[in-house]
């Protein structure tokens, strides 16, 4: 049995229309319809709206779009066409007369991709699109080219974001959809927008509605992207806090707050993000974002942007280093200077992931129970070893110090041809060695780390030192006595 398709009637801006069939969904939608293919009209579309419930507003919104239409038409390249905009060509009734959504343009998704995905390189190289930095200019000159012709008309897209824009990944040119959701200018009224997100909202619009934003919330939006495309995807609000243990704002509260770490001057709560090339731009470029962005300033509006981007295409130097990267100004490139940045971090890190993690000397990947039980075994066995050495080198030294007045004998009668001062300070030059030795020697040998046990030895070589010296030189026995 043939499967019944939906009939609606599809009426123009000039008043006439004509009844299409809906041939197959190709897309769910988002929070306002579907979309679906169109019998015999191959290069349209349809959104069918989830529900009926404001088609008396629905109606009187896609009437206004449909009587001021922005100039912004499809530009052929190559033999092929690219259109730029989904704007609405005929609203759809049911047969009821319920307006159920609208005939727009087909764009080729296959062929773009979100604005979003040109803004960070690794997601670049994930997809395979180009990273020639003069596409990322020229993907800004078209955002505010579009942005530009909508405020001609009095239209404005209010949650306008990178992932809400669209981009052919040949020919960077725009493709801008789900226009029913722009705040529209009509003759005597105007149809509000429903959505607005943050990290894009102007500071002076935090506590206003969808319905009170208008042109600032675009120009400010705008800045933001146009600062994204050429700053390697950083947000102009982003940065590293200069105190750590300062609470951590969102990136719209720093927005509130006016914290642009990019401009003339510094900012008390954050740093320019470490990868950032501003100080590489233009002074002219510098200028607008610092408008864009600080309190009590005049937003460049989109012609603004339309006109200096467009400078800026045709002012690009070519890079010697690298054939994908550009710059503005005789100071140089500064991809350049971020791409060594994060290669020597990227060497860095691979250095560390090479050495291998210790805890108490022993490497983590070591510290399974059979392999922390060996371990323990050899240090127990080590332990012992030094133990019983030091035993031993305790037992000569004993010795040797006990001994030492009997080795000296045969040599008394030439020490006593030396002063008695001479060898007090030799005896006291030994004594500071062996004080040495035994601090040395306490890194290997646990019993010297008892400060009672090294003590002990010192005296006791003093003693014998001195028992060495006073029989060598034959001094009386009775020079030590404590008589009164």
């Amino acid at each position: 049995m043939a499967e019944t398709k939906q009939i609606y009637n599809a009426v123009y801006a000039d008043g006439s229309f004509e009844k299409i069939a809906l041939g197959k969904m190709i897309n769910k939608g988002g929070a306002s319809g579907k979309i679906y293919l169109i019998d015999k009209k191959p290069d349209y579309v349809a959104k069918i709206f989830h529900s009926t419930d404001k088609s008396a507003t629905n109606r009187q919104k896609l009437q206004a779009m449909l009587l001021n239409k922005p100039d912004f038409r499809s530009v052929n390249v190559d033999g092929d066409e690219y259109i730029q905009i989904a704007w609405p060509e005929a609203l759809l009734d049911d047969e009821r007369g319920f307006c159920v959504g609208y005939i727009m343009p087909l764009i080729d998704m296959e062929r773009a991709v979100s604005l979003d995905h040109f803004m960070q390189k690794a997601v670049r190289q994930k997809l395979g699109l180009s990273e020639k930095y003069a596409y990322r200019v020229f993907a800004a000159y078209n955002v505010a080219l579009m942005i530009n012709a909508l405020h001609k008309c009095g239209h404005y897209v209010i949650d306008l974001k990178p992932s809400n824009i669209y981009v052919y990944k040949k020919t960077m040119l725009v493709a801008m959809v789900d226009c029913d959701g722009f705040a529209i200018a009509g003759e005597n009224t105007r149809y509000p927008a429903e959505f607005v997100s943050e990290e894009y909202i102007y500071p002076e619009g935090m506590k206003l509605s969808c319905a009170e934003m208008g042109e600032e919330q675009d120009l400010f939006a705008l800045a933001v992207i146009i600062f994204r495309l050429l700053n390697n995807g950083i947000h102009p609000f982003s940065g590293t806090p200069k105190n750590k243990n300062a609470a951590m704002l969102t990136i719209q509260n720093r927005i509130e707050q006016y914290h642009y770490a990019y401009g003339l001057w510094p900012d008390d709560y954050q740093y320019p993000h470490p990868y950032s090339i501003h100080e590489y731009f233009n002074k002219e470029t510098l200028e607008l974002f610092e408008r864009a962005f600080c309190q009590d300033c005049k937003r460049p509006t989109a012609f603004e942007w339309q006109e200096h981007l467009w400078k800026l295409m045709h002012g690009l130097k070519k890079c010697h280093n690298n054939p994908n990267h550009a710059y503005f100004t005789s100071k140089g490139c500064g991809l350049c200077l971020v791409d060594g940045k994060f290669n020597r971090k990227l060497d860095e890190l691979k250095k560390q992931k090479q050495e291998p993690e210790t805890l108490r000397g022993i490497e983590i990947s070591h510290m399974n129970t059979e392999k922390i039980q060996a371990q323990k075994e050899h240090l127990r066995q080590f332990d012992t070893r030094m133990r019983a050495v030091f035993a031993g080198l305790c037992l000569l030294y004993v010795v040797f110090f006990t001994l030492l007045h009997k080795l000296l004998m045969p040599f008394s009668p030439r020490l006593q041809h030396i002063s008695l001062g001479l060898q007090i300070i030799a005896e006291i030059t030994i004594l500071f060695w062996v004080n040495r030795m035994f601090k040395y020697g306490a890194h290997y040998f646990k019993p010297l780390q008892n400060k009672i046990i090294s003590n002990v030895l010192q005296i006791y070589a003093f003693i014998w030192l001195t028992i060495a010296l006073v029989l060598a030189n034959d001094l009386p026995l009775d020079l030590f006595e404590l008589a009164p």
